[in-house]
């Protein structure tokens, strides 16, 4: 039994069929967990936020040079 680094909830999983690099989802709290080491078992919590905020500010770039362009589209 390993808890999550996230809600330190316990998750049940067979930590003998997990390797390195595998991801997972904690039930209790939903945060998305990679597993970084598995001797022992070590999960730490995925990037998924980050890559949302990413994603996100690609958006608004997009945005902002849409509005560029109409600016310029007048003249």
């Amino acid at each position: 039994m390993v808890n999550c680094p996230a809600c330190d909830a316990a998750i049940d999983i067979e930590e003998d069929e997990l390797d390195e690099g595998d991801s997972l989802v904690c039930e209790e709290c939903g945060a998305s967990l990679n597993v970084a080491g598995v001797n022992p078992l070590d999960l730490e919590v995925g990037d998924e936020e980050e890559e949302d905020k990413e994603d996100e500010k690609d958006d608004d770039d997009e945005d902002a040079s849409d509005d560029e362009e109409d600016d310029n589209s007048w003249r």
